[in-house]
């Protein structure tokens, strides 16, 4: 039951960017083990810190509703009540805090300001109307949080400084992870209309949520091409632009094809799939 509330599909999101900060940290002589086995932690936690969240409010505005083409929510489904979902979500976000401690001591007050905007954020996703969610701005905070910082904020814990092209190749990952979100508002696009919930896709309609798509994966491929040429990255990082260029096409190919909320479905899933294959891909090539 709270395995599933938990959304093990998107945690992949999660460790991905920390799996990248960590490869890249390697290569720069900076790895600390410590340090990385906190950012994953936490980052794990507040990705579900940020489910839990979203499985609470969401049953409070009425977002989730019996029949929902999503998967089914704890709340909504009457497996938990609502009062222990507010209790779990404040127990997750306070481990995630905790495990960052070590790290703010580590790092400073950077880390501190890092970990308490990121928490910010998945309260933000879904608290009240004028959410990121329900504003149509979660797509350009999963693109920041989920790259960039995520990946940035990994490195710089173990090397305690930042470089550029880490930066950088925070995009690929933020732009995957966007991709996820995309794929679960192209799919909820009628649900989420009816619930007041203006995302991308219900402000624009699926063929811009399509076109979107499409962009993040065509971005996340560029990024290995762009650090070769640009930061004299291993040739070999380009292992990770194969796999979104293969896996990508194939599920471009599927969105556009289809037409009903059920074909959207799987496409989440594969998506967080192929995140965590370029993850793996470029923490290998760029190690080579």
């Amino acid at each position: 039951m709270w395995t599933r509330a938990a959304r093990p599909k998107t945690l992949g999101a999660a460790v991905a960017p920390v799996v990248i900060g960590a490869a890249m940290a390697v290569e720069a002589g900076a790895f600390h083990a410590p340090s990385a086995a906190c950012a994953l932690l936490g980052a794990v936690l507040i990705q579900i810190g940020t489910n839990f969240s979203n499985d609470y409010l969401d049953f409070l505005q009425g977002a989730d509703r019996g029949g929902r083409e999503g998967p089914t929510r704890a709340t909504q489904a009457g497996w938990v009540s609502a009062r222990a979902m507010r209790r779990a979500t404040v127990l997750t976000f306070a481990l995630a805090f905790a495990s960052g401690l070590y790290l703010v001591w580590r790092g400073g007050w950077p880390v501190l300001a890092v970990g308490l905007a990121s928490i910010a954020s998945g309260v933000w996703y879904t608290a009240g109307r004028w959410s990121l969610a329900y504003l149509g701005l979660a797509d350009l905070f999963v693109l920041v949080f989920f790259g960039p910082v995520a990946v940035g904020g990994t490195f710089y814990v173990q090397a305690l400084a930042l470089k550029a092209p880490v930066l950088v190749a925070g995009l690929a990952p933020g732009l995957l992870a966007t991709g996820i979100l995309l794929a679960n508002n192209l799919r909820d696009r009628e649900e989420d209309a009816r619930a007041g919930k203006k995302t991308l896709v219900v402000r624009f309609g699926r063929g811009v949520g399509r076109a979107l798509y499409a962009a993040c994966l065509a971005g996340a491929a560029l990024v290995p091409p762009v650090l070769v040429a640009q930061a004299s990255a291993p040739p070999w990082v380009l292992l990770a632009s194969g796999v979104a260029v293969l896996g990508g096409g194939a599920l471009v190919r599927r969105l556009w094809q289809a037409r009903t909320p059920a074909a959207f479905r799987p496409l989440l899933g594969r998506t967080a799939q192929m995140l965590a294959a370029y993850s793996l891909a470029f923490a290998v090539g760029w190690n080579v």
